[in-house]
C-alpha cells in the first residue's frame, strides 16, 4: 500500500508532566499482609532511598519493633489484615510505645468506607491503594517532615 506523504508540520505531543520525587534516608517498617503489594511498595521505598524492613502481618511488624535497636522513623501499615493485630491496633501500640514514631495507613477501601466504619480517625495519613510512586514520596516525606 502506498500513501501520499505529507506536507503538514508534525505535531509535538507532550508527555507527561515530570513532577520532582521527594527521597529521603529514614527507617521505614511496611507492614502488608498481600505479598506483591508490599514488595511494590519496599521496592519503591528503596529507589527513594530509605532503609526499609518489611513485615507481612501486625504481630511480626510488632516483633520487629521491639527487636529493633531504635526506633522506626515511620510505619507504613495496611490497615486490614489477618491475625490478631490489625493496622489500627499496631498503630496504637506505637503511639504508646514509640510516640516519635510517624503511622501512615494504606488501604484498599475508600476513605469513605475506612472513616465511616471507624478503622482510623480523621486526621491520620491514608494512603488509598492503588497509588502511585509519587503520590507514595510525596505522603512519606510529609509525614516525616
Amino acid at each position: 500500500m502506498y500513501l501520499p506523504r505529507s506536507e503538514d508540520k508534525k505535531e509535538e505531543i507532550e508527555g507527561p508532566e515530570r513532577v520532582d520525587i521527594p527521597r529521603g534516608h529514614e527507617r521505614i517498617l511496611v507492614v502488608e499482609d498481600d505479598t506483591l503489594v508490599r514488595a511494590s511498595v519496599v521496592r519503591q521505598l528503596l529507589s527513594l532511598g530509605y532503609a526499609v524492613t518489611e513485615a507481612n502481618d501486625g504481630e511480626a511488624g510488632l516483633a520487629i519493633l521491639l527487636n529493633a535497636p531504635t526506633p522506626m522513623d515511620l510505619v507504613l501499615t495496611d490497615i486490614v489484615m489477618p491475625g490478631k493485630l490489625g493496622g489500627k491496633g499496631l498503630a496504637g501500640e506505637i503511639s504508646r510505645r514509640w510516640p516519635g514514631t510517624k503511622i501512615v495507613f494504606m488501604s484498599g477501601y475508600t476513605e469513605k468506607a475506612i472513616f465511616h466504619q471507624g478503622q482510623i480517625d480523621a486526621g491520620v495519613d491514608l494512603l488509598s491503594k492503588p497509588f502511585r510512586k509519587a503520590d507514595l514520596a510525596r505522603i512519606v516525606r510529609e509525614t516525616l517532615d
